[in-house]
């Protein structure tokens, strides 16, 4: 005969392994009431919960015994999933960097000093670190002004600690007279180990010293996997 157990408040706790059998085994959380119900791995130094937060009918999954807090992944009702601690940033210059080094050897790196979002606090300094091993997507847009045509070329470098990835335009072969605007994109999913780093750079070759870059440039990125 097959034993029943019922659990409830002041019902003690179940101290075995527990399996649901049958052809259809189901286990239900809560009746059907407006209240949030969740699952708690007690670990030894971290716990965890998955969890429907009722009131704003999501499954989520985080941190910690409370529900709600320090969420991690959070599924709605339509099958969105968002992971709101996912590490990402969007950063792009609080002025204009005016009248860019000349020379084949002068890296000039590209300040940031206006963060749209930093999840995780992981930019800083002009630079990413990467907070876990995993693979990144990056991506940089450097708008420039007042460019040389006579330079034998510009170079805009997206670096990481394992590679640094080249975009390069020659201006002497492409542009008949100096010109107004331009623009300079990088893209790249690349993989970064824990404290990994990421900067952009750019270098002029011959010319004038007359380029300058835009607040509307921007440098970005995200964990993808």
């Amino acid at each position: 005969m097959a034993l029943t157990k019922v659990i409830g408040a002041g019902l003690g706790t179940l101290t075995e392994d527990q399996v649901l059998g049958g052809a259809t085994p189901t286990l239900t959380i809560g009746d059907a009431g407006a209240e949030d119900a969740k699952i708690i791995f007690d670990g030894n130094a971290q716990d965890y919960h998955i969890g429907l937060d009722d009131s704003a009918d999501t499954l989520v999954i985080g941190k910690g015994s409370a529900l709600g807090t320090t969420t991690s992944m959070s599924f709605d009702a339509n099958g969105i999933i968002t992971k709101p601690l996912q590490p990402s940033f969007l950063v792009n210059p609080s002025s204009n960097q005016n009248d860019l080094a000349i020379g084949a050897s002068t890296n000039v790196t590209i300040v940031y000093g206006n963060e749209r979002y930093d999840v995780g606090s992981n930019f800083a300094s002009n630079t990413f670190t990467a907070p876990v091993t995993g693979r990144y997507m990056l991506f940089s847009q450097i708008f420039l002004l007042n460019v040389d045509k006579a330079q034998t070329y510009i170079q805009h470098f997206l670096n990481t600690s394992n590679v640094t990835y080249t975009n390069v335009v020659s201006n002497n072969q492409m542009f008949a007279a100096d010109i107004a605007y331009m623009t300079l994109n990088q893209s790249v999913v690349t993989d970064m180990d824990a404290s990994d780093t990421a900067f952009v750079q750019i270098n002029m070759y011959g010319g004038t010293q007359q380029m300058d870059i835009r607040t509307d440039s921007f440098f970005g990125g995200m964990l993808i996997g």
